[in-house]
């Protein structure tokens, strides 16, 4: 089976010689065979390990991402990163949990983001609101009299 896993930025595997494909979805772990179905399933923060025509196995950390299987023979990965390498338990130790924290991380900030365009629509809710304030919270309104205005 032919095997094409790319990042934005690069090819990272590019082989034809792949005899079983191992991968993680969020359903769990699951092989491909030459002959496999047609699909398409998101990826889970993990290892996707192969092994080649001649039995040597081959490993690279993928950062989440979508695998797809066409005609029984081809599969594509695209992932936002991907780290090969040969030494599986560093692969699961070190890379794994960089790109698990990474993707926490992102989370986190995404749900602040998310806060803040929430409570920014309110304040313009209230605002534009009939009746409402005229002016932003903690903003004080200079009087004609004021020394402000001299």
């Amino acid at each position: 089976m032919r095997l094409t896993i790319v990042t934005p930025l690069a090819v990272v595997i590019a082989t034809d010689r792949v005899a079983h494909l191992r991968a993680e979805d969020e359903t769990g772990a699951f092989g491909i065979l030459p002959g496999h179905a047609d699909f398409i399933t998101a990826l889970a923060v993990s290892v996707v390990s192969w092994r080649d025509e001649e039995s040597l196995e081959h490993h690279v950390a993928a950062r989440g991402g979508m695998l797809e299987v066409r005609g029984g023979k081809e599969i594509s990965i695209a992932t936002p990163e991907a780290v090969p390498g040969d030494d599986l338990l560093r692969l699961e130790a070190e890379v794994i949990s960089r790109f698990r924290q990474e993707a926490a991380d992102e989370q986190a900030a995404r749900t602040d983001a998310q806060r803040l365009y929430l409570a920014a629509i309110r304040r313009i809710e209230r605002f534009l609101r009939p009746g409402g304030t005229t002016m932003m919270p903690g903003v004080i309104a200079a009087s004609p009299n004021s020394e402000l205005n001299s």
